[in-house]
């Protein structure tokens, strides 16, 4: 790519970790069963959190089952869905503490709210919620907003006993007003911290003197344009298949202020809980479908919308260097947590114990006192993919008898050997160097792409 200043390395490694992902020569787990003795090699996973599909789908079916068995009460929740204007994505994505401080906002003024639609006060009542930080839209772009799973009430204790108090669902002038006290609050947090200047009763961004070529792709990437190649300043092409609906009306529980959006129509009631692990697959998603991604005739890169715009856009199109762009903007910075607890469901909260579902088996382990509670919160891959995918990889396909994993294969001499005696491919494949971009205009745009 053409980027002055090049990619920070945490960018860098997640490429070149991605490009390791799911190659046997690059390493991989020997499983056998203990019946018949057939074996079967299963590649290392990169374990990146920026755009891997593969690792993606992983986290997620881990992340919705933990949050189903072993966070998320059997009481109603409700999903929050809160959306930024582009200012905003762009200063999280590169001030994270910032995002920090507006969630922790966004959490206390939705607390408030349920807490006075039941009566109650903060002091004798507690709400709980979990967030999963989205950073990506439907067309690749960075786009950062909050999926937030609020318990639709708010619990009492008392003797050491937990009374859940569920509120009537918001109305929309109640969602309105909860969106306008947001929005107020974010932008004095804002103000004060010197990211906004209001100047002749107007607020303004207060824009970076220096900007790393990493942050202007960032920027790009928010407003739905490009950082680089002989189309840079302009946005990406796209394909309409479908007219043109003008549907401005809000559906559902939304409102709309100045460049926020508040969703709140999703609820799980406490019995469905096939319905809320959905949810939460939906929300902790990779951000690229690769079913949805594909080649032109002529190089260009499509991917098709989720769901088609208004203007009847259903894909988006983008020369290979562009995708990479886009991809790179997606990567988060290390050690930043896109997972959040609030509340009573906070790691050290006080009554976290009282209110947290137990499963059978850990009741089973702690009467047997089983060391084994200590990792109770994860389920193995091979659950996880029986679990979601209806997969079963512990059960030998030749004779139903039980796989069991034998060895992990790092060592080189080793890795050829095995591969090598299989037929398979021992070298991983070549990671050619970068090369300068072409002189002339990409013609992927022409004709049909």
């Amino acid at each position: 790519m053409e980027l002055e200043g090049g990619l920070p390395d945490f960018v860098k490694k997640e490429f070149y970790e991605y490009l390791k992902c799911g190659i046997l020569a690059h390493g991989f787990l020997r499983a056998k069963c203990e019946e018949c003795d057939h074996e079967k090699l299963v590649a290392f996973s990169c374990k990146r959190r920026g755009f891997c599909p593969s690792c993606g789908a992983r986290r997620m079916a881990e992340t919705a089952a933990h949050l189903v068995d072993h966070v998320i009460p059997h009481e109603p929740i409700r999903q929050w869905v809160l959306s930024f204007p582009f200012q905003l994505r762009y200063l999280f994505a590169s001030h994270p503490k910032v995002m920090s401080e507006v969630l922790r906002i966004t959490n206390r003024v939705i607390e408030t709210f349920l807490t006075k639609k039941t009566g109650l006060t903060k002091k004798t009542s507690q709400a709980g919620a979990v967030t999963l930080i989205q950073r990506f839209g439907g067309a690749i772009n960075l786009n950062i907003h909050f999926h937030t799973l609020f318990l639709d009430g708010v619990y009492t204790f008392d003797n050491n006993r937990a009374k859940f108090h569920q509120t009537p669902p918001p109305t929309g002038e109640e969602l309105d007003e909860v969106l306008a006290t947001i929005s107020r609050r974010v932008a004095r947090y804002l103000e004060k911290k010197g990211y906004l200047v209001k100047e002749d009763d107007e607020a303004l961004f207060r824009v970076e003197e220096e900007e790393s070529a990493f942050k202007k792709l960032q920027a790009a990437s928010t407003t739905y344009r490009l950082a680089f190649g002989p189309r840079k300043g302009q946005k990406v092409f796209t394909l309409k298949s479908l007219p043109n609906s003008n549907s401005q009306e809000q559906k559902g529980l939304v409102a709309k202020q100045s460049g926020f959006s508040l969703h709140a129509g999703t609820v799980c009631e406490k019995y469905e809980r096939a319905k809320l692990e959905q949810l939460c697959r939906y929300i902790s998603r990779s951000a690229v479908a690769e079913d949805r991604l594909r080649l032109s005739e002529k190089g260009g890169v499509i991917y098709k919308l989720k769901k088609p715009y208004d203007d009847g856009t259903t894909h988006v199109v983008f020369t290979p260097e562009e995708l990479l762009g886009r991809l790179a903007s997606l990567v988060p910075k290390p050690r930043v947590n896109l997972t959040r607890f609030y509340g009573v469901f906070a790691p050290h909260a006080k009554h976290r114990s009282l209110i947290t579902p137990t499963p059978k088996k850990l009741v089973e382990q702690k009467e047997k006192d089983k060391p084994a509670e200590k990792n109770k919160g994860r389920m193995r891959w091979a659950q996880l993919l029986k679990r979601v995918f209806d997969i079963d990889i512990e059960k030998c396909p030749d004779c139903g008898g039980k796989v069991k994993i034998i060895a992990a294969i790092e060592d080189p001499a080793v890795k050829e050997k095995i591969l090598t005696h299989l037929g398979l491919d021992a070298s991983p494949p070549t990671i050619w160097p970068a090369r300068a971009p072409p002189l002339i205009e990409h013609s992927q745009y022409s004709n049909d792409f």
